[in-house]
This record gives structure tokens, sequence and C-alpha cells, in this order.
């Protein structure tokens, strides 16, 4: 029996320990948030925090997540740096088409808890691993520098 933590519940899982995590969340859990896109951990959309770490979901394993705390894009919003980037992601309308875009709050919200004020260099290397096909790239990054500012004036209040 593998016992993890996800979106702050534990759960149990009494099957195949080599079962995709991915699979696990969506159709377990029944939380569709986490999207399939590729299946080999190169797009990005199935991405979600293992202890607080960006995790492809799609090539993690239920045993690889046995006994860990693993957050996807339903609660990231209770973290105040994946608050404040799920805000930034609204307010400067960054999704186009919104398949990718959950995968790319996760990506971005584990740069900023990791780096408070990141440059494009920084942006560009931890985002790498998240595709975009409608290309909003430059809004990401856009929105990446305005979550830092708005988590660094948090911080000086």
């Amino acid at each position: 029996m593998i016992t993890l933590t996800l979106n702050n519940k534990t759960l149990t899982f009494n099957d195949d320990p080599n079962m995709p995590l991915l699979w696990y969340i969506r159709e377990e859990a029944g939380m569709t948030g986490t999207k399939f896109g590729c299946g080999v951990a190169m797009c990005g959309a199935c991405t979600v925090h293992m202890d607080g770490k960006p995790v492809r979901s799609c090539q993690t394993t239920m045993a690889e997540a046995a006994g860990k705390n693993i957050t996807t894009i339903e609660s990231v919003h209770e973290s105040s740096v994946g608050k404040v980037v799920q805000d930034v992601w609204f307010d400067l309308d960054v999704v186009q088409c919104g398949y990718c875009q959950s995968g790319q709050i996760m990506s971005a919200t584990a740069l900023l808890t990791e780096k408070k004020m990141p440059t494009d260099a920084d942006i560009d290397a931890a985002m790498s691993g998240n595709v975009c096909r409608c290309a909003t790239y430059v809004r990401i990054r856009q929105a990446i520098h305005a979550a830092a500012k708005k988590l660094g004036e948090a911080e000086q209040s």
C-alpha cells in the first residue's frame, strides 16, 4: 500500500506502484487541473510539486510518490507565492488557450519559492521544460517578473 499526501490530504493507493502519478491525480483523485501533454516529461503540462520541487507527474511513478507531499494546481494558491503567481497570471492575461498553464504556474511558483528576484536567464532555465503551443512566453516571463516584484513589496510591508 502506498500512502502520500495530495493537496494536504493523506491518501492511500493499493494498485500498480508503476502507475504514473498523473493518472492517479486525474483518475483516482479526480483532480483534472494537471494535464496530460506528451507523456514523456518533455512538455511540462503535467508539472506538480513533490515535496516543494517541480516534477513531471507523467513520468513519476506512484512508488516514487510514496510518503511525499504532492501539490497540484488545485491547491497551489494556498501558498503565498502560488497565490501571487496565479493572481498575476490573471491580471496580465497570460493565458491564451490555457492547456499548458497549470504546468507553467507550477514551475513559476517553484522558481519564485527558491529565487525571489530571478533574472531572465533564471526564468528561461526554470521554465525551459514547459512548452506553450500558443507561444505566450513573453507574457509568462513578464508575469514571473511582476509576481517577483509583488512578492518583494509584500515582504517589505
